[in-house]
């Protein structure tokens, strides 16, 4: 499923490279408010982590060139809630992407499913060279100590609106290309983001594509078969 939509231009803003806008923009994020009985994951609140996301843009995203976004929902809490890096897990970020870090090494089955794509993409020099992966939060959530979803909780979906907009209005400032947008999140995210878009005219174009826990939990015996649909896109 595509949607086409055709909008005038916005002004980018000029940054040195990309990382460092990024960082910029990680470490300023605030934390919204969300209704009672749901915590926010903040890991830019710690230095350590802050440190590995530091390592891996500045390793990554060291330069000006633009690059097309994939986003997906929102962090859990052994993926990009630990490392700061979206779809990307203490163990992958070490083990792949060469970012030495001290984080508890709990393994992510969305993290697993990223990486095995991008290793079929040609590896993270080839893939981030092209991609950037965030996501319609940046920061996750958890009640009673487990992940959910921002649209799980239609008070939370309402009450994040406001951020993910400045979010993601902040991520096409630095630059970023308009013409296609990958939705990590073929359901309640990809529809989700295209009333964003509609609001805000990011993107002319937004693609869905199959969710990584949901291919690891439930369509495992097509692994091959989804990482081809990727690369078949994004290559």
């Amino acid at each position: 499923m595509k949607l086409n939509l055709t909008f005038d231009r916005m002004p980018a803003t000029n940054h040195k490279t990309l990382a460092d806008a990024l960082v910029k923009f990680f470490t300023a994020l605030e934390t919204p408010k969300v209704p009672r009985g749901i915590s926010v994951m903040n890991p830019y609140q710690d230095r350590e982590t802050m440190d590995a996301v530091r390592a891996f843009y500045r390793k990554f995203f060291h330069d000006s060139r633009p690059r097309t976004l994939l986003l997906g929902i929102n962090p859990g809490r052994f993926g990009a809630g630990a490392t700061g890096i979206s779809f990307t897990d203490p163990t992958r970020l070490e083990t792949v992407c060469g970012i030495p870090n001290h984080l508890p090494k709990k393994p992510e089955l969305s993290s697993d499913f990223i990486y095995r794509m991008i290793a079929a993409f040609g590896g993270p020099e080839t893939f981030y060279a092209r991609y950037l992966v965030s996501a319609v939060s940046p920061l996750g959530f958890t009640r009673d100590g487990k992940n959910i979803n921002y649209y799980d909780d239609k008070k939370l979906e309402e009450a994040i609106r406001p951020f993910a907009s400045r979010c993601i209005s902040q991520l096409m400032e630095m630059g970023l290309k308009r013409e296609v947008c990958y939705c990590i999140g073929e359901g309640k995210n990809f529809d989700y983001l295209h009333e964003l878009n509609q609001e805000h005219h990011w993107f002319d174009q937004i693609i869905p594509l199959a969710h990584p826990r949901f291919i690891m939990q439930y369509r495992r015996k097509q692994l091959e078969t989804y990482i081809k649909q990727y690369i078949d896109l994004l290559a």
